[in-house]
């Protein structure tokens, strides 16, 4: 829908003040079913004004004459010819013939007025001598009349002369106009075709020198195209081009384009071109229309910036505040909630008020315009400013919560470019978000990982420092380890985990022993294993025991591991019992340490009770994503020591499923050393359980 289906609406309204109908027949078209309607006003061509008067009876087409007070023959004659073909023009089926705008149709009805040819019709020499005829009459007659009124005829010439050579550079303007307009068309029709390569290359002709509607939406169509392909130093070239022309445009969609063009700037590394435009754009901040100022506000915040300028911000910002409601205020929230809430975010946390930072994120959810992109924006803000507030633990898991979505969101196809492999899958689920939006994202996960860099280097001084308490250093140590765990980086994961104290909590062995395997050093897994089994042999915490049962039951045990591992088993057992009737609803713990149990008797050789554990589990609890994955995983070795391998596979085939069906937001943020665990099993699992047989070919017929 543009302007050319107005021009359609226009013909229409033309064709009736003519005729008195409408050119297709409004009592048959009622008669139709809807698709029979629509396929009749797409394919039906409709008759021109006179064709459609010469149709009527006398009676009827006098009638239409008398209105027009006008005799039948002339109303005819008035009709065929010019205002047939300005008509059919604006009637045209493929839109790119019509005229381009209301503009287009007004000039050439001036030009049927004014007796000049017209635009919509195939131009010959006889109809421009015609025309011209008609224009100059008093010079034909003059030329008739003979010498005798040469003097007056040279000047009436010369008058005439002067108006032409006027007209016609008027209509060369009109005409570079209408060329201009129809290249803006062939450009827009390459883009709905997804040609983007040929419409770029004609784009790169079009004139800037002039604000343009038409021209800045393709162009800014252009440079999405190449913001999405990764192509950054030419998609800031394309929306600096948008913001020459784009004077026309609603402010909201300027705003756009100049945080599109900021985005564009940071991702292809032109950080002077972005300060530039930041002390542009802050300087004329007006805060009169909210959406724009948000975007404002949020590309003066990208980087962080000077005292001065973050006065500036302050202030429109503050106007921006007052529209929102309090944080304790009841959500909804209102119209650009999410957007301002994410502004005001950053802002805070640029001016180092890292607790209200936090706030603006609460604000925020639940806001119909609260997409994946905000989601993951907000996380890292939020990580920041609990990294800031030394709150380490919970700003890992916010960072998770973006660095994943992210991840996520470059695994569909968005080239955010030099982000690491994911740790976590991707999700089937269509992470919405404007690109630049996403790079927003993007640009503060480095930002914040570059925050967590810092401490990581400033730990081993500050471990043999007396100013932090040994508490401090512990859980820095642990949050930073878990970072690089869950950014794939296991060396550095060892190295961290590696520092914690010896006598540390039964999570920390558990830790430990996955990293050795996730690096292949089998020795140390099992020096880490028998350490934990005999560390804390006499825990009775359930919580404890998890992570000791966790880390012993990774990998096959001989008898003697067993037999360490059978008062943990015990301790889990008790829990079981004593969690009552296990019915389908909220997951319990129970369900986790039936799985446990499961894989005990699985490593002891009791198959059918591990079957029996796993299945009680599943049972009550299939919608958990890394319990109902274990539990399957030890179904599958389970099936195939008891030589069921088709069963066995059907189970596997039901883990993987829940392990690569896509990336659970909240589990995997809270649960990242699950997911390893799981898929260490699976790992396992795929090593033992044989691919199912090729199916025999059938025996060619004799």
């Amino acid at each position: 829908m543009d302007t050319r289906s107005d021009i359609y609406s226009l013909g229409v309204l033309l064709y009736e003040l003519m005729t008195g109908r409408t050119p297709l027949d409004t009592s048959d078209l009622l008669k139709l079913r809807v698709d029979e309607l629509r396929r009749t006003v797409r394919e039906q061509e409709p008759l021109s004004p006179s064709a459609k008067l010469q149709t009527l009876n006398n009676e009827e087409l006098t009638k239409t004459a008398v209105r027009r007070h006008v005799e039948p023959p002339r109303l005819l004659s008035q009709l065929r010819g010019d205002l047939d073909w300005i008509v059919l023009r604006c009637l045209e089926k493929d839109r790119t013939r019509r005229y381009a705008t209301a503009n287009g149709l007004a000039m050439d009805i001036e030009r049927f007025l004014n007796e000049e040819p017209v635009l919509a019709r195939p131009p010959s020499q006889l109809y421009r001598l015609q025309k011209l005829v008609l224009r100059n009459r008093m010079v034909c007659l003059s030329g008739a009349a003979g010498m005798a009124a040469l003097v007056l005829g040279t000047i009436i010439s010369t008058v005439m002369f002067v108006k032409e050579r006027d007209a016609r550079a008027a209509e060369t303007r009109l005409r570079k106009e209408a060329e201009i307009r129809e290249k803006a068309s062939r450009v827009a029709s390459l883009v709905t075709q997804g040609r983007f390569e040929e419409a770029d290359k004609l784009a790169a002709s079009l004139p800037l020198n002039k604000p343009s509607v038409e021209v800045s939406a393709e162009l800014r169509a252009l440079g999405d195209w190449r913001a999405a392909s990764g192509r950054w130093a030419e998609a800031a070239a394309r929306f600096e081009s948008v913001l020459k022309v784009n004077q026309l445009d609603a402010q909201h969609f300027v705003s756009e384009d100049q945080l599109k063009l900021a985005a564009a700037l940071l991702k292809s590394g032109n950080r002077r071109g972005y300060e530039q435009l930041r002390q542009t754009k802050v300087a004329t901040l007006s805060p009169t229309d909210i959406a724009s100022d948000n975007r404002t506000l949020k590309l003066g915040l990208l980087l962080p910036p000077d005292p001065n300028m973050l006065q500036l911000i302050d202030q429109a910002a503050q106007i921006v505040a007052k529209k929102l409601p309090t944080a304790k205020a009841v959500r909804p929230n209102p119209p650009h909630g999410a957007q301002s809430s994410e502004a005001l975010a950053l802002l805070e946390y640029r001016q180092g008020r890292f607790h209200e930072a936090t706030d603006w994120g609460y604000r925020s959810e639940g806001s119909p315009a609260y997409s994946a992109a905000r989601r993951a924006t907000m996380s890292l803000i939020n990580a920041m400013s609990r990294w800031r507030l030394g709150d380490n633990n919970n700003a890992v898991m916010s960072w998770t919560q973006g660095y994943e979505l992210i991840l996520a969101k470059a695994q569909q196809g968005l080239a955010l470019g030099g982000t690491p492999l994911g740790f976590f899958p991707g999700t089937a689920e269509d992470l919405e978000g404007s690109w630049y939006d996403w790079v927003i994202a993007d640009l503060l996960r480095r930002e914040c990982d570059e925050l967590f860099a810092q401490s990581d280097r400033s730990l081993d001084s500050m471990s043999r420092s007396d100013a932090p308490s040994k508490n401090t250093v512990v859980a820095l140590t642990r949050s930073l380890g878990a970072w690089h765990a869950i950014g794939g980086e296991w060396e550095q994961a060892r190295s961290r985990f590696s520092q914690l104290p010896d006598g540390g909590l039964p999570y920390d062995y558990f830790l430990k022993a996955m990293i050795a395997l996730k690096l292949g050093d089998e020795p140390e897994f099992l020096r880490i294993r028998a350490e934990a089994i005999s560390r804390f042999k006499n825990t009775t915490d359930t919580e404890n025991t998890e992570f000791v049962m966790q880390a012993g039951l990774l990998r096959a045990m001989d008898n003697t591991s067993a037999a360490a591992l059978e008062p943990f088993a015990q301790v889990l057992e008790r829990s079981v019992a004593g969690a009552g009737p296990l019915n389908e609803g909220p997951f319990k713990r129970a369900t986790w340490h039936l799985i446990l149990l499961g894989l005990f008797d699985y490593r002891r050789g009791n198959y059918s009770k591990a079957l029996d554990n796993c299945q009680r589990s599943l049972d009550v609890s299939t919608y958990n994503p890394m319990p109902a994955a274990a539990a399957k995983i030890i179904l599958a070795l389970a099936f195939h020591k008891l030589g069921d391998d088709a069963r066995s596979r059907a189970e596997l085939e039901g883990a993987k499923s829940r392990v690569q069906g896509g990336l659970n937001i909240s589990f995997d943020t809270w649960n990242w050393s699950a997911w390893v665990f799981v898929h260490l099993l699976l790992q396992e699992a795929e090593g033992l359980i044989p691919d199912a047989p090729l199916a025999e070919p059938r025996a060619a017929a004799r």
